[in-house]
């Protein structure tokens, strides 16, 4: 008996599904639907990208749809209020500045199309009958530093450790992300509106800079507010959070317009999208979940809305950038194009689009750029860079 218990067991742990061996009217079928969805938000995210950018990107899209779904890559974004840097750490794993790195070669080059003119009957069509000028090459913050490791090479970073005084080395981030805070061109005394902060890498990229005289950070969630200040306390000194300098609010930012007009001399308008990259890679919180598609569909509209409120809030002469995280047309030059259409016919507001074809010479060799767009600039992936996607397209208040 002991010997037939024991060859019993030892076969019982070699079949791993004992249905066949279960009577028909005993099987319970497993609920499958109600844990494991049968199209999942990601599946429905790449359906959509693959219709949508296929005809949008055409021959581009194999490569970057193969990025996408790849781990994308990093950059440390230094904090230079923290008293223990590791500076030397990362240099001796192999990272560059990419922002001091891209000056320096721009610089060298005296023949550098960099002030080059926009394209006249691009801007024409989107400024409202302002016209475009020759752009310097922006004025890059010495400040801020933002360490990649190089072409090709996925390293991934170590977890920053704090300084003695508690304070965070660098900040984890798409290094592309940076590149609307460089846009925005913070000079000494400038007051900065940040108006979709969370969860606050580039409000920190602008303090990095140590020219902004007051910042105004917001976003509608109040939880994601609360990261937000969570960020800042981790980075950045208490002497340099104090009410004077600094303002954290949840308002609802399309109605910013309403409580401070004609107030900032620089605003950035990072609004919600469809997150390309999250929507590929997480069930979780995704906006492709059935459950969601009117939010979704309702997208264009918000961004258009909170670009028109950070508009107004901009000051005549003030500047605002407008970015997203997303390849969509949609959402990107379309939501800009219509700011800029209602800006004038419903506020009196004349917006002229300024070149970023400068960012693009300075940064070609860090990052890929979307060729042949008529309105702004975009990061798009690609396994050598897998940064990005980011849009970005920078307006000028005239009046």
């Amino acid at each position: 008996m002991a010997l037939f218990l024991e060859t019993s067991r030892v076969l019982l742990r070699s079949v791993k599904d004992l249905r066949p061996l279960t009577a028909k009217r005993h099987r319970v079928k497993g609920k499958w639907a109600a844990t494991l969805p049968k199209h999942p938000p990601t599946r429905l995210a790449l359906q959509h990208f693959d219709a949508t950018y296929g005809a949008q990107l055409g021959p581009l899209w194999p490569s970057v749809r193969v990025a996408l779904l790849s781990e994308r890559k990093y950059g440390a974004l230094f904090n230079n209020f923290s008293h223990n840097p590791h500076l030397e750490e990362l240099v001796a794993q192999g990272c560059r500045d990419f922002i001091s790195d891209g000056a320096a070669e721009t610089s060298s080059q005296p023949n550098s199309e960099c002030g080059a003119e926009q394209d006249s009957s691009s801007v024409s069509t989107a400024t409202a009958g302002v016209g475009s000028q020759q752009q310097p090459p922006p004025r890059l913050s010495p400040n801020i530093k933002c360490f990649v490791f190089p072409r090709g090479d996925v390293t991934r970073f170590k977890p920053a450790r704090p300084d003695k005084f508690g304070l965070l080395t660098y900040y984890l981030m798409d290094a592309a992300s940076l590149l609307p805070c460089l846009a925005l061109d913070v000079q000494k005394s400038h007051t900065v509106l940040d108006l979709c902060a969370a969860p606050g890498g580039k409000s920190l990229a602008l303090l990095q800079t140590q020219s902004v005289r007051f910042l105004c950070v917001n976003d509608s969630s109040v939880s994601r507010t609360s990261r937000l200040k969570r960020v800042l306390h981790s980075y950045v000194p208490k002497a340099l959070l104090t009410d004077d300098q600094l303002r954290v609010t949840s308002l609802d930012g399309t109605m910013w317009g309403e409580v401070e007009r004609n107030s900032f001399d620089r605003v950035l308008v990072d609004v919600p999208c469809t997150t390309d990259r999250h929507s590929l890679m997480e069930d979780d919180n995704n906006i492709f979940s059935r459950s969601r598609v009117g939010e979704r569909r309702s997208l264009p509209q918000l961004q258009m809305e909170l670009l028109l409120a950070g508009i107004i809030a901009a000051c005549p002469g003030g500047e605002i950038v407008y970015s997203t995280c997303t390849l969509s047309l949609n959402q990107n030059l379309g939501v800009v194009e219509q700011a800029i259409q209602l800006a004038e016919e419903n506020h009196g507001i004349q917006l002229q689009v300024v070149s970023l074809r400068p960012l693009v010479q300075i940064f070609g060799n860090t990052f890929h750029f979307a060729p042949d767009l008529h309105l702004g600039e975009m990061v798009i992936p690609h396994l050598a860079a897998n940064f990005g996607p980011i849009y970005l397209c920078k307006l000028r208040r005239v009046t």
